[in-house]
């Protein structure tokens, strides 16, 4: 309970914690930053890591001219798609004996029900899932390494890779880079974070309503 409310409160005070490592570490906020972007994409066991909230904070502090967006921009794509990378390989080594282990940490993070839905969004929209997977949370962690374990070559996962990155990072960085200095943006900032992830779930929400009721429809048979 303690460490859900610590990724709470992480997610709601983004804000004044990259305030803090922006003062603290100066020009290594960056490093800190694309190593965060790369982990979250990177690790299987680390979907609670912010993601598109983190792109947009770093976007509104560099329209404060606290950071450099173009700095920015280009490390954290190459952070994005590092990351997903290392997923790839990570799943095509490992595999899905990885959700059998018996550690406790892992065992919450490793949910397979998390998986089923990774597994459901890739099976509904195909390679394509490794771009439009970047703008949904969990799912976007789990993707790369369902490809890896799956039959995608790397060839063509690098590909899809590549672009949904760039994407990710360009639509969340720019947007918070133009938003950051709206008035209305700075006093209710975690409302504004609240908003994008309720908008980066809502996908997988409809995915999951849809699947219950084709799952209800199913076992209640045909009606004469």
């Amino acid at each position: 309970m303690d460490f859900l409310k610590s990724i709470v409160d992480l997610f709601l005070h983004l804000d004044d914690y990259l305030n803090v490592a922006i003062q603290t570490y100066g020009f290594w906020t960056y490093g800190l930053l694309f190593v965060v972007i790369f982990i979250e994409t990177g690790l299987v066991i680390t979907p609670f890591l912010p993601g598109d909230s983190l792109l947009f904070a770093a976007g509104t502090f560099a329209a404060l001219g606290s950071l450099n967006i173009y700095l920015l921009w280009g490390l954290l794509v190459v952070a994005a798609v590092l990351g997903d990378t290392a997923n790839y390989w990570i799943g095509h080594k490992l595999g899905l004996a990885i959700f059998d282990t018996q550690n406790r940490f892992l065992k919450k993070v490793l949910k397979k029900e998390y998986l089923e839905k990774t597994e459901a969004f890739y099976a509904k929209h195909g390679g394509k899932t490794i771009v439009l997977a970047r703008f949904v949370p969990i799912v976007r962690t789990f993707a790369p390494f369902v490809a890896g374990v799956g039959t995608m070559e790397y060839g063509r996962f690098i590909s899809y890779n590549v672009i949904g990155g760039f994407l990710w990072v360009t639509l969340f960085l720019f947007m918070g880079n133009f938003f950051g200095n709206i008035p209305f943006v700075k006093a209710n900032f975690e409302l504004v974070i609240i908003g994008i992830i309720l908008v980066s779930v809502l996908p997988m929400l409809v995915e999951y309503l849809k699947a219950r009721s084709e799952k209800k429809a199913s076992a209640a048979g045909p009606t004469l």
